[in-house]
């Protein structure tokens, strides 16, 4: 910021200058050649009565030095109403008379507008015969005499006004120069006073962000930053209060259900241990009672279902969900969870596509998380296939492996891709669910995958179809630099036969 404010500064500065000086020295031209012009009309005057005076007896040379030698102790010294000194110059505009004084070289250009009857000027460099010279203003004037192209020239050195304006331009620039550490300097102190407690109030953010709830801006004085502070603080106070009442809530919670859900245990085992007897005795039961036992089993089934995803879900969220890795053929867990899903596919007449190396895929993981995994995938494809059929695609790499099932049936809206991973979360609650799910599985499967060091994700395209994906690395938390498999939300329906 403080380089921002300089190099603005510097950059107003110089402009400024530059405008001042550039005024200053038009000031000085236009003063130079006021003057001017006022001396050479007086200088015509004396030289057409000193040309007079001499008579046309005498030669025109001495005519000539005669009419200069009045000019020169009048000009030298200064001695005129303006103040001006001058070189007088006297010449005949043609190549046989010599100019006076010698040494002086008119410009051709000035020669010639002059020699045109006209009052003219030009700055212009002045030998003066020792290899220096030295910058001054020429003007000249035609006469009104009896020697035919007479021209008056007077030659101000403008030596006084160079050194005037590099006087000015020392004093603007050191003006400048002040000026640009004044404003860098109050800058700086703005900056403490503004910026600096901005800069205190983003790193305890940060800070607060990253879970350091105690940390607090400092308030010192009254003004308008003291006053940010205390909102500040007041701010992060509200917001620890309520994080730390909501991470109670969630420890609560999770308690409660890993509880519950141990406390239902029990009397489920009862209850199934109940259903089973029943069951035994189906043949002996009226069709009423017969199909009321038929109904218990199933629902303790989906009950049974419910509480285990509820315990796994408890140990996930208390952070004590063990991996129990090993090396195998990761084809092995795949093909269990194919034959599990099986029957719910012929049940709604979905046809599986599997696609897998021929070779084995050897990782350390745990494959009963990984068959769970792919057992989810698959139910929750075919519940939603629509009777298309569903894609299982395996591939490997040097670092991980791949396995993606694409359905075609709903698809998912935009935004879906990571609301399909929340507990409990339906894209339609209306539909029924033909596998008879719990609504844990896609989020259990991904903390499996998570606690494998990998991922699991979605895409899809309403009406289309979706495609989920679980990578794996080789070794548990190990690194790995792509997928084997992108992840490409079907773009087209579903063309080949059912």
């Amino acid at each position: 910021m403080l380089g921002s404010i300089f190099t603005a500064s510097a950059i107003v500065m110089l402009l400024l200058g530059l405008g001042m000086l550039t005024v200053f020295t038009q000031r000085l031209v236009d003063q130079k050649i006021d003057i001017a012009s006022s001396e050479i009309d007086r200088a015509r005057v004396i030289v057409e009565e000193q040309i007079t005076a001499s008579g046309a007896s005498t030669s025109v040379q001495s005519r000539v030095n005669s009419a200069r030698a009045a000019l020169s102790s009048l000009g030298t010294s200064g001695g005129t109403e303006t103040n001006a000194a001058y070189d007088p110059v006297v010449l005949v505009n043609n190549d046989d008379v010599v100019v006076s004084p010698e040494g002086y070289q008119i410009p051709e250009r000035l020669r010639y507008f002059v020699s045109e009857n006209q009052v003219s000027y030009q700055f212009s460099n002045i030998d003066q015969g020792d290899g220096s010279s030295y910058h001054a203003l020429i003007i000249g004037t035609p006469t009104e005499s009896d020697i035919p192209n007479l021209q008056v020239y007077l030659v101000f050195s403008m030596e006084s006004d160079e050194s005037s304006l590099a006087l000015m331009r020392g004093l603007l620039s050191a003006a400048l120069l002040i000026v640009v550490v004044l404003l860098v300097g109050i800058a700086w102190l703005a900056t403490q006073q503004v910026t600096a407690p901005v800069r205190s109030a983003s790193r305890i953010a940060e800070r607060f962000a990253q879970g350091k709830l105690r940390e607090r801006m400092v308030v010192e004085g009254e003004d308008e930053m003291a006053r940010l502070a205390v909102s500040f603080n007041a701010m992060a106070e509200s917001l620890s209060a309520q994080i730390t009442q909501l991470e109670e809530y969630g420890n609560l919670q999770r308690q409660f259900t890993s509880d519950v859900s141990h406390e239902l245990r029990t009397p489920l085992t009862t209850v199934r241990m109940a259903a089973d007897l029943i069951a035994d005795s189906e043949d002996e039961l009226s069709p009423g009672a017969r199909r009321a036992s038929q109904l218990m089993n199933r629902e303790l089934d989906r009950f049974e279902s419910l509480l285990s995803d509820l315990l796994e879900i408890s140990r996930h969220d208390a952070g004590v969900a063990e991996l129990s890795a090993a090396l195998h053929d990761v084809r092995s867990p795949v093909r269990s969870a194919i034959e599990q899903v099986q029957h719910l596919a012929t049940e709604l007449d979905v046809e599986l596509i599997v696609d897998m190396p021929e070779k084995s895929v050897n990782i350390h993981g745990d494959s009963r998380r990984i068959e769970r995994i792919i057992r989810n995938l698959l139910a929750n494809a075919i519940d939603h296939s629509k009777g298309l059929p569903v894609e299982l695609k395996m591939a490997a790499n040097d670092d991980a492996v791949a396995i993606t099932v694409t359905d075609h049936g709903v698809g998912l809206k935009p935004g879906q891709d990571e609301l399909v991973f929340n507990r409990f979360w339906r894209a339609d609650p209306s539909r029924v669910r033909h596998s008879g799910g719990t609504g844990l599985g896609l989020a259990i499967s991904r903390e499996d995958a998570m606690l494998h060091g990998g991922n699991l994700d979605a895409a899809g395209t309403i009406g289309v179809g979706s495609v989920f994906r679980l990578v794996l690395p080789k070794e548990p938390h190990g690194k790995y630099r792509e997928a084997p498999i992108a992840l490409i939300a079907p773009e087209k329906p579903w063309e080949g036969e059912k």
